[in-house]
């Protein structure tokens, strides 16, 4: 993609220049009576229905998954799937308000696309509050903040299940047999530090995300998909396998816990941040509102079935990712294999928004030879910037709950309600409208507090019970 491309197309905020994307109609959508009757023109060369499927179920299905039988421990058998249950529908309805609002200023604007920032922006300048019309450029501001630091902190994220989950094959591979059903310890071989894991992954990522193209992705996050439905389906198959009796684990677990339950699940649902690009790059964008309920019904329903038969299978003794549960074979041995595959190209799909929030606006501040070189330069700086990050905080459980409860609770629980009533308050909205969304921001904002402080002292001061992400279950 040229940096010309970069600077019209893509992940750009068409709000705020007279950029049409190539293959829209250039008289924007001046035809439309009322928001009712708005319709989004795609692009020519646009993702179909698929494709945006591929990518939101690539967004949202990742390392959070994996870590929710470790939140269920933290809430409770009872407790966590029916909480996981409710966030699922709250999140899902945000993402839903997202995009109505969008729609919303697209047709009062006459405005082809917006993103999340310049959404809230509108929603701001819509407000009775002259302070806030003057002020609204910064909800832009404050939400591309949120999406860097909630995107880059998925990839950091990743870092450290790549990392945990090869250092794991590595040094059971001497003891791995072609016997899944045996009890018996094994012996781990000395190998090099998950840090240093990290350091070896890197350039490879930093090759993987050269590819700037969402059309490009799509044929890995296919492929990623592919090999994590192969690994979930072995996983599901051994952990529905002698469950133990559940009646020892608790309905509920204690309240100081249910925090980095917040954290992890929130972190698991946060796929909001990917919803307008993958709307703005679609050739039919009509067909969005459908494929965002799809496709999310299918992801709820895999949280909450992974999170409650993870924990029933291995109870208190669950680890941070589950595949750190597996037995030491090589058909559980080449399951982590596969799924830090699937994992290795989500990175590509995460870090595309924040990409596309930070580098555009610098390579436009320098001559179009240059501006290739540039970006290059950037995605290497932004993809060394996670790494660092995951070798300074190497505890997967802590990073994903703060990760989750700093960053995916703002943008997930507490900007789309109040982007909700900032948008048609002035309008004229129900009451009840009001006080839901006010319940769902209140809550976001508690589980936003709570939350990071309780990773914060799990960070600083682990208890002594820990269980080390590397070990091996057999």
């Amino acid at each position: 993609m040229s940096t010309r491309r970069l600077r019209s197309e893509d992940y750009n905020d068409y709000s705020s220049t007279d950029v049409t994307p190539e293959g829209s109609p250039s008289g924007g959508i001046n035809g439309f009576a009322h928001p009712e009757s708005y319709q989004r023109f795609g692009e020519t060369n646009g993702t179909t229905w698929y494709q945006t499927l591929i990518h939101l179920l690539k967004g949202n299905i990742g390392t959070g998954l994996l870590g929710l039988p470790l939140a269920v421990k933290n809430a409770g058998i009872l407790l966590g799937p029916l909480s996981l249950l409710v966030m699922g529908v709250v999140a899902v309805h945000c993402m839903g308000i997202l995009v109505k609002c969008a729609h919303h200023f697209c047709y009062r604007f006459q405005k082809q696309f917006l993103d999340y920032g310049g959404a809230v922006m509108y929603g701001l300048e819509s407000t009775p509050s002259a302070w806030l019309r003057t002020h609204a450029v910064w909800g832009r501001r404050v939400v591309g903040l949120f999406l860097i630091i909630t995107q880059l902190g998925f990839c950091c994220v990743y870092f450290v299940f790549l990392a945990d989950n090869l250092k794991q094959v590595v040094s059971a591979a001497n003891g791995t047999t072609n016997d899944c059903t045996s009890n018996r310890t094994v012996v781990m071989t000395p190998t090099m530090d998950s840090r240093l894991y990290m350091l070896s992954i890197l350039p490879f990522v930093v090759l993987l995300t050269f590819i700037q193209n969402l059309k490009i992705l799509s044929i890995f996050s296919m492929l990623a998909n592919v090999a994590m439905l192969v690994s979930l389906i072995v996983i599901y198959q051994y952990i529905v396998r002698d469950i133990p009796d559940p009646r020892d684990l608790p309905l509920a677990a204690a309240w100081k816990t249910y925090p980095l339950f917040f954290g992890t699940a929130i972190f698991a649902f946060e796929g909001i941040g990917v919803v307008l690009p993958l709307e703005n790059k679609m050739k039919n964008p009509r067909q969005f509102p459908v494929i965002l309920y799809v496709g999310m019904t299918i992801v709820t329903i895999l949280y909450i079935s992974l999170s409650v038969l993870g924990y029933l299978r291995f109870g208190a003794d669950i680890q941070a990712s589950i595949t750190l549960n597996l037995p030491n074979c090589w058909l559980y041995q080449a399951v982590k294999l596969l799924f830090s595959f699937g994992i290795f190209f989500t990175y590509a799909v995460q870090f595309y928004v924040p990409a596309e929030i930070i580098i555009p606006p610098l390579v436009a501040r320098v001559s179009e030879r240059w501006g290739w070189l540039v970006n290059l330069l950037l995605r290497v700086a932004l993809v060394g910037v996670t790494c660092v990050l995951a070798i300074l905080i190497p505890r997967l459980d802590i990073v994903i709950s703060l990760v989750g409860s700093v960053s995916s609770s703002a943008l997930a629980l507490i900007f789309p309600p109040l982007l909700e009533i900032a948008t048609y308050y002035a309008e004229g909205m129900h009451p009840l409208v009001i006080v839901k969304d006010i319940i769902i921001s209140v809550f976001g904002f508690v589980g936003f507090v709570v939350g990071t402080y309780e990773a914060l002292v799990e960070l600083i001061a682990p208890p002594a019970t820990v269980v080390n992400a590397t070990s091996v279950m057999v």
